[in-house]
């Protein structure tokens, strides 16, 4: 493998995305001069290659015979490259002027963050924070995902309120900036994960191990969201639950591990009020999720490490079900922590 001059690489992973590729990867190439820009493809049936190689031809491709998935592709991209800083970049996704500079400057002076990710924005709605890392990501004390900028359905309006610099507990997959040693020493994505909160589920791991994370609000990227799967997909509702709770077994201290039957019992009220709203697949979707996980759970319990209590400045130690549903907070800023 060749050495590259270059100390950042910026990797997206496409699959049958030649319309989004199109769309969005203009103004990564326009903003990224500084880093090396590598399309990863897993195994389009479109013409994603052709599009690419006839007007993008000095834009590296490496290519997969299958599709990988998003875990699996990208820990198989980042074997063959040799930066020692990269980002994983969601196809959907606008960047804009120096988006790389403040966050890569913040992951080379500060040795014990490895991973990092930019102010997150809705390419719909550009006044609004996206529902995919916002301005950085938290979980509760039963594993709930939110962010700084969106607390479950709720997107809140980026009026400056949540630009300073700040440690969170998950950096979004949707442009995740690492060190490239820490991501392979970690293990990387799960693969088993096949797509949805396996970021998270890596961010947890590194927490575990010492390491820390951060929101770098300087730098802002748009993202369309939903590119893979809409968000009224069943099959994401399978893939959110069920990786959910295969991480917490993952990553919880021993002592804690008892909380995922009281996750598992709140997912059942979240089944009764899919059924509620006439929402059926869903509601058989949970139940999936709930048999995948029981059916994994001698494989996950083999992946489990070292664990620690996280710090609470990352990690909500109430329930964030409670504040939204029950007291109304539907803002980050009316949480108390």
């Amino acid at each position: 493998m060749e050495k590259q001059s270059k100390k950042i690489a910026v990797l997206i992973l496409n699959w049958n995305g030649k319309e989004l590729l199109q769309r969005f990867l203009p103004s990564v190439l326009k903003y990224s001069s500084e880093a090396e820009v590598i399309v990863i493809d897993n195994a389009s049936d479109d013409d994603s290659i052709a599009y690419l190689q006839k007007n993008f031809s000095d834009t590296r491709i490496i290519s997969f015979e299958k599709n990988l998935g998003f875990a699996q592709g990208y820990n198989e991209a980042l074997k063959q490259v040799d930066h020692e800083f990269v980002v994983l970049l969601n196809s959907d996704v606008r960047v804009t002027e120096n988006w790389l500079q403040d966050p890569l400057s913040f992951l080379e002076a500060n040795p014990s963050y490895v991973a990092c990710q930019p102010k997150i924005k809705d390419e719909k709605s550009p006044n609004s924070f996206e529902y995919a890392g916002a301005s950085g990501g938290y979980i509760d004390v039963l594993g709930y995902p939110f962010c700084r900028g969106r607390l479950f359905d709720t997107l809140e309006e980026d009026s400056g309120q949540y630009d300073t610099v700040k440690d969170v507990f998950w950096a979004s997959g949707a442009a995740f900036f690492v060190k490239r040693k820490a991501y392979i020493e970690t293990g990387g994505l799960d693969a088993s994960f096949f797509a949805h909160q396996e970021e998270i589920d890596l961010c947890w791991r590194f927490l575990n191990r010492g390491y820390k994370i951060a929101c770098v609000p300087q730098s802002t990227v748009y993202h369309l969201g939903g590119a893979s799967l809409d968000a009224a997909h069943p099959k994401k509702t399978f893939l959110n639950f069920r990786n959910n709770l295969t991480m917490m077994l993952k990553n919880l201290p021993v002592h804690a591990l008892p909380l995922i039957l009281v996750r598992m019992a709140l997912d059942g009220l979240a089944g009764l009020k899919y059924i509620g709203e006439g929402r059926f697949k869903h509601f058989v979707a949970i139940l999936k999720a709930h048999g995948s996980f029981y059916a994994r759970i001698p494989d996950t319990l083999k992946k489990r490490g070292k664990t620690k209590p996280v710090n609470d400045s990352v990690q909500y130690k109430k329930c964030i079900l409670w504040d939204y549903f029950v007291k109304g907070n539907k803002s980050f800023q009316k949480l108390r922590w």
